[in-house]
C-alpha cells in the first residue's frame, strides 16, 4: 500500500502515549451466530460505512435475505463477493439499506449479479479500513471512509477491467433507483430504501454522487429486460438478459439498473480509486459532502483520517491488565457502540425532517437510527458518561423529531419511525441524561413531548396505541393489540410503559412537578398487577381481569410467539422492573424467595444474555446485602461464556450495540441497572486500571487482587473512603475508585 508522509506522520502521532487502541479492535467479533456486525470501514457514529456484501447471489449458491433473514451485508462463512455495500446497518434483527454496491471486475463485462460475484481471500479489517482479494479476477480491493463519504481503491492486472454500480441489488425491502451520467468520471443518482421490517411502508432516497479516478475507455447505464412470455408474465432473476445503452448519456431509472465504467488497457498493478458522496437530502448535498470532507484527500489520508478519530472515540477508555484476547474484547465492543446512532445532516446542516417531505437545518449535530428499546438500556447510558457532548446532541435531535412531527422516536431509521418494537424509549433515554447532569437542552420541549405520548388516547396516540386499558385498569388484556410479526406483547408493552412512567416520575420531580411525579410514580407499578402467586412470575391477563389460563413461564425462551411477551418467556421478563425491586421484592415473598427465583434464571437456562428485557439481571443480587457475590460470578461466567475474541464472540443480534455496551460496563465492573436514576451497581473489573477521559474530569478504577481466581470483592473505596455497591453517577465522575478482590465469596 502506498503511504503518504502526512498519513505516515498523522498515525506515528498517535501513538506517543503507547500502542494504539485501534489495533486492540477486532471487526470480525460478530460476524455469525447472528451477531449482524460487518467487518466494513466507517467513523465513528458515521453516515457512511462502505462493507463487503457477500449475503446474495452465486451460480454456486443462491444467498436469499429472507430466507436466512439476512439482516446484514456481511457474513463471515459466506464467501461470495458481490460488491460493496454504502450505508449499511450494524446489529439490527430486519434487513434494510446496504445498497448502491460497488464492484469491480477484469475481463470481458458482465453486469449480471449472479455471474460477476469472487470469492476471496486476503481478508483484513481494522476500525475505518477494510481489503480483500477477488480470486475470480486479481483483483485488490480496500476501501476506508469519512463520516459522510467513502473511498474505494482497486489495484487491478494487466488487461481490462470494469466498475460497476450495482443499484438493484441490496438489503432494503424496496426497489427503484435512478442514475445519471454528470461526466465521463461522474455520476449521480437515488435510490429508494425503506419498508423496515416489513412493519411499515414509511420509504425514503438515499442520494448519491459517485466518481471515479480514471476516463474510462467506455461507460454507461444497464437496465435488466425481463423475457416477457405474455402480457402477464411474472418476473423473475433467471428470464431475462440485462441491457447496455452504450451512447446513452442521460437519466435512466427502474428496478433493477446500474453503471458501469470500463477501462480496455490496463498496466499491471493500476490503481482506480472510486469516491461516493452520499445525502438523504438532496444529489447536491451528496456533492457537498464529498467536496468538504474528501478535497485534496487521496486515500492514505482519508484512512489515515478515520484512524485518528476512532484513536481518539476509543482512546478516552485506556485499560491495563487483562489478557490480549480481553483487551480486543472490550475495546471492540466499545467501537461497535459508537456505531449507531450515526450521523443524518449534511456538512450544510441540512437534514430530512422526521417524518416530511421537507428539509431542515440544524447547527448542531443531527442523528438517526435510534434503535431504541435496545438501546436506552445502556448505550445511551455509556454515551452519557464517556461522550456527554454526543449524548446531548442527540438530546437535541429528540427535540427536533418532536418539532417536526409531534412526537418523540420510538425505533427511528432515516427520518422514518418504523415503529418496532414496544414502548416508550425516548423518555427513559431523556429522563436519564438529565439526572445524569446533562442539562444543555430544552428540557421543557422534552418534557412536553414525554407527556403526550403518556397520556394521549390510543387512537390518536402512535407510539402508545395500547394506552388505554393501561391507564384505565391498570393493564393491558391479551388480544387488545395485535402486532403482524409477533402477535400479542401485552404484558411487555406494560412493562415498558412502567419504565417510562417512572422516567416520567424523576423528571417530573427534577422539575418540580411533584403532583405529575406522584402520578406517574403510581402508574410505573402497575407491573404489580401480572404477578401471579401460583409460578412466581408475571402472566398475562384476559379481558376480565382474569390470568390466563393456558400459561407456561418457559414458553417463549426460543423467540416462539407466546401471548403477553415479546421475545422471549415470562421468566425473562418477571424481574424486568429495575425501578421497583423492593415492590417485586414483597410481591415475591421476601429477599430469600426473590434471591433463590432470580437465581433460577440462570441455574435453568432462562436467562436471554442475547436480548434486552432480562439484560441487567445478573446486576439485580447486588440489591442485598450478603448477595453481591452472586452479580460478580455471573457477570463473568456471561463474559467468559459469550464474549469472545471470535467470529461468534457475541451471544446474538448485537442491537445497534446494546450487547457490545453490556460488555463495556460489564469488563469496567459497573452497570446502569436501573436507567432514569443516577446509579451504577458496581461488580469485579476485568482489568486491572481503568482509567475514563472526558472534558468533565478523569475516572480511574483500580483493581487489586493476587490473582484471577480472586473473582469475588472483599473492599471497595471511593477517594480513600469505604463504600458500598452502588454508587452515584457525580460520585463517580472524576473519582477514585478501588476495589480488592478475594477468592472466597
Amino acid at each position: 500500500m502506498r503511504t503518504t508522509l502526512l498519513s505516515l506522520l498523522l498515525l506515528s502521532s498517535l501513538a506517543i502515549s503507547g500502542q494504539r487502541v485501534t489495533n486492540k479492535v477486532n471487526p470480525f467479533i460478530g460476524t455469525t451466530n447472528y451477531g449482524t456486525t460487518h467487518p466494513g470501514a466507517v467513523t465513528p457514529n458515521g453516515m457512511m460505512s462502505v462493507v463487503p456484501f457477500n449475503v446474495m447471489g452465486s451460480d454456486l449458491n443462491i444467498y436469499d435475505k429472507d430466507n436466512r433473514w439476512w439482516s446484514a451485508p456481511y457474513e463471515h462463512t459466506n464467501k461470495y463477493f458481490t460488491g460493496y455495500a454504502h450505508v449499511a446497518l450494524s446489529g439490527v434483527g430486519c434487513p434494510e439499506a446496504s445498497s448502491l454496491l460497488v464492484m469491480p471486475t477484469s475481463g470481458t463485462l458482465d453486469v449480471d449479479y449472479l455471474n460477476y460475484g469472487s470469492e476471496y481471500t486476503d481478508e483484513k479489517a481494522s476500525p475505518g479500513y477494510y481489503t480483500n482479494r477477488l480470486t475470480k479476477y486479481g483483483i485488490t480491493t480496500e476501501v476506508t471512509a469519512t463520516p459522510r463519504t467513502s473511498c474505494e481503491r482497486y489495484t487491478f492486472p494487466e488487461g481490462e477491467g470494469h466498475i460497476l454500480l450495482n443499484l438493484g441489488q441490496g438489503l432494503t425491502n424496496e426497489c427503484g433507483a435512478m442514475v445519471r451520467r454528470v461526466s465521463s468520471t461522474e455520476v449521480e443518482g437515488m435510490k429508494l430504501m425503506g419498508t423496515f421490517c416489513y412493519t411499515t411502508q414509511a420509504v425514503f432516497p438515499i442520494y448519491f454522487v459517485l466518481r471515479v479516478s480514471h476516463e474510462p475507455s467506455t461507460s454507461g447505464p444497464w437496465k435488466y429486460q425481463p423475457e416477457l412470455q405474455g402480457v402477464e408474465a411474472a418476473w423473475t432473476p433467471d428470464d431475462g438478459t440485462y441491457k447496455l445503452y452504450e451512447n446513452y448519456h442521460r437519466e435512466i431509472a427502474g428496478d433493477n439498473i446500474g453503471y458501469h465504467f470500463s477501462y480496455d488497457d490496463l498496466a499491471e498493478g493500476e490503481q482506480i480509486t472510486v469516491q461516493m458522496g452520499v445525502s438523504f437530502v438532496s444529489m447536491e448535498n451528496a456533492r457537498k459532502n464529498l467536496e468538504a470532507e474528501q478535497q485534496s484527500k487521496d486515500f492514505d489520508r482519508i484512512h489515515a483520517d478515520a484512524v485518528a478519530q476512532w484513536e481518539n472515540d476509543l482512546g478516552r477508555i485506556r485499560i491495563e491488565g487483562g489478557t490480549p484476547d480481553q483487551q480486543t474484547v472490550f475495546y471492540t465492543a466499545l467501537y461497535h457502540a459508537l456505531i449507531h446512532p450515526s450521523i443524518i445532516n449534511d456538512v450544510n446542516g441540512e437534514y430530512p425532517k422526521m417524518e416530511s417531505e421537507e428539509t431542515g437545518k440544524a447547527d448542531n449535530i443531527r442523528y438517526s437510527v435510534f434503535s431504541l428499546w435496545d438501546t436506552y438500556r445502556n448505550l445511551h447510558p455509556l454515551l452519557t458518561l464517556v461522550y456527554p457532548e454526543r449524548q446531548t446532541d442527540m438530546l437535541r435531535t429528540f427535540v427536533g423529531m418532536y418539532d417536526d412531527w409531534g412526537w418523540l422516536p420510538r425505533w427511528e431509521l432515516f427520518g422514518r419511525e418504523t415503529y418496532t418494537m414496544a414502548g416508550d424509549p425516548a423518555a427513559v433515554v431523556i429522563a436519564d441524561s438529565w439526572v445524569k447532569g446533562l442539562r444543555d437542552f430544552d428540557i421543557h420541549t422534552a418534557y412536553e413531548a414525554m407527556l403526550k405520548s403518556a397520556t394521549t388516547d390510543g387512537q390518536h396516540n402512535p407510539i402508545r396505541p395500547d394506552i388505554d386499558p393501561y391507564v384505565n385498569k391498570g393493564y393491558i388484556p391479551v388480544g387488545y393489540f395485535q402486532n403482524d410479526l409477533s402477535g400479542d406483547n401485552s404484558v411487555s408493552h406494560a412493562l415498558e410503559y412502567c419504565m417510562a412512567d417512572f422516567a416520567i416520575a424523576q423528571l417530573a420531580d427534577s422539575l418540580g412537578d411533584k403532583a405529575r411525579a406522584k402520578e406517574f410514580m403510581r402508574r410505573a407499578q402497575s407491573y404489580r398487577r401480572y404477578y401471579n402467586k401460583e409460578y412466581g412470575t408475571l402472566r398475562p391477563l384476559t379481558v376480565d381481569g382474569e390470568f390466563l389460563s393456558d400459561f407456561d413461564p418457559a414458553t417463549g425462551k426460543h423467540f416462539e410467539n407466546v401471548p403477553g411477551f415479546h421475545e422471549g418467556s415470562a421468566w425473562a421478563y418477571t424481574f424486568a422492573v429495575p425501578h421497583d425491586i423492593e415492590g417485586l421484592t414483597r410481591l415475591m415473598g421476601g429477599k430469600q424467595r426473590f434471591v433463590h427465583s432470580l437465581q433460577s434464571v440462570f441455574d435453568n437456562n432462562y436467562y436471554d444474555p442475547a436480548n434486552e428485557p432480562d439484560i441487567a439481571y445478573p446486576y439485580l443480587f447486588s440489591r442485598f446485602k450478603g448477595e453481591e457475590w452472586r452479580t460478580q460470578r455471573e457477570v463473568r461466567r456471561l463474559l467468559d461464556t459469550y464474549y469472545l475474541n471470535a467470529t461468534h464472540g457475541i451471544p446474538g443480534n448485537d442491537d445497534t450495540g446494546t450487547m457490545s455496551a453490556w460488555a463495556v460496563f460489564s469488563m469496567m465492573g459497573l452497570y446502569p441497572d436501573c436507567p432514569a436514576t443516577p446509579y451504577y451497581t458496581l461488580t469485579t473489573p476485568t482489568f486491572d486500571k481503568i482509567s475514563i477521559h472526558t472534558a468533565q474530569g478523569t475516572t480511574t478504577l483500580l483493581t487489586h487482587r493476587a490473582d484471577s481466581t480472586h473473582l469475588y470483592i472483599d473492599r471497595i473505596s471511593l477517594n480513600g473512603k469505604r463504600c458500598d455497591y452502588r454508587i452515584s453517577h457525580s460520585e463517580l465522575t472524576g473519582s477514585t475508585i478501588e476495589i480488592t478482590t478475594t477468592n472466597r465469596k
